[in-house]
């Protein structure tokens, strides 16, 4: 599997048709490692994940054996479902080598970009909370004033860094019920005390707007080496996580900037990591604590990265002995000498 998903919605786009998974690592990341994570994206808050565009998988086992999983029709309940098992496992029950997957009709373009900055994270929250209520935007997207500050840093654009929080919201329905929504949105963020609301006007400011959430990454890349996070909250609890990144980065004196997918609670709270050993140990244990605050809050420690080997330890919190052990099972029934990333996951 070494098509780019950028190569991919290329080509889907020369037939009129879309694959609609949109990973902000889109135009490097492969589709195989899109498949292996199960990756989401930006606008997953409308058109979900990878595993929901995945009908089937040519694959090979631990023994050699070239197994075709899933199908090609619209339905189908045969069996167990071995091709959503497979995706998401990070490489630990089978090869993937070929991959069936859904397109759809050419996603409509956006109708609108808005965006919206708020002097306060609880005034985020319940911006977030109530709009995921009301409708459901193609893209809902959020960057703390740490992500800000290191964008605009990095590529000048006029980015406010002296608030607590900024909301990106796009809406793709057509003509007037586009526009509808977006005045929804804006109606919405107004009500939650949001200080500005701007709506784009054209397609070269929205994609300025879009270019800074794709940026937060790299920008922050720029200050040192990080440690990239990926926790999941439910919407509700969205601005509570925020808050306890920011109380973390302030009791270890960490830089921590935080963005994410604002539509679904999937954050990534991205530490910079300092020179010296004693900022090291204070990054592990920011790391370690923002992923607790996250299951405490009826989270998930993984949104969409997975758990390779950083965050195995965590597992049988969330997931608790029983779960964990189960997995082992499962991948001991797929490949009983351990031999497929045998360190990830879980242990033999």
């Amino acid at each position: 599997m070494c098509a780019s998903s950028s190569g991919l919605k290329t080509e889907a786009e020369r037939f009129g048709l879309s694959y609609p998974p949109d990973p902000a690592s889109f135009s490097f990341s492969t589709v195989g490692g899109n498949i292996a994570t199960n990756a989401g994206g930006l606008c997953c808050v409308k058109y979900g994940v990878t595993r929901d565009y995945v009908l089937g998988l040519e694959v090979v086992m631990a023994d050699g054996t070239v197994m075709n999983l899933g199908r090609r029709t619209k339905k189908g309940v045969a069996g167990l479902d071995l091709t959503g098992l497979i995706v998401g496992s990070e490489g630990t029950l089978a090869v993937i080598t070929k991959a069936t997957l859904r397109l759809v009709r050419q996603l409509p373009k956006p109708a609108g970009t808005l965006v919206a900055v708020f002097n306060s994270l609880t005034s985020l929250g319940e911006a977030i909370t109530e709009i995921s209520k009301s409708c459901t935007p193609s893209l809902l997207e959020v960057m703390d004033d740490t992500t800000l500050a290191a964008v605009e840093k990095m590529t000048p654009m006029g980015l406010h860094s002296s608030i607590a929080a900024m909301l990106i919201a796009q809406s793709d329905l057509d003509g007037e019920a586009g526009v509808a929504e977006l005045d929804l949105i804006k109606s919405i963020a107004e009500r939650s005390q949001a200080t500005e609301v701007y709506l784009a006007t054209d397609a070269y400011e929205a994609d300025a707007l879009l270019q800074a959430r794709r940026l937060a990454l790299r920008a922050l890349e720029r200050l040192g080496k990080v440690l990239l996070d990926d926790v999941c909250v439910p919407t509700s609890r969205i601005a509570e996580m925020m808050a306890e990144i920011s109380a973390v980065a302030e009791r270890y004196s960490l830089t921590i900037g935080t963005f994410g997918h604002g539509g679904d609670g999937n954050l990534h709270p991205t530490i910079v990591i300092p020179t010296d050993d004693a900022g090291k140990a204070a990054a592990e244990h920011a790391f370690s604590e923002m992923v607790g605050r996250a299951i405490a809050l009826g989270g998930t420690i993984s949104g969409e990265h997975g758990v390779g080997l950083l965050k195995k330890r965590y597992q049988d919190i969330e997931l608790g002995d029983h779960q964990v052990k189960l997995i082992a099972e499962v991948k001991r029934a797929f490949d009983p000498n351990w031999i497929l990333n045998p360190t990830k996951l879980v242990d033999q």
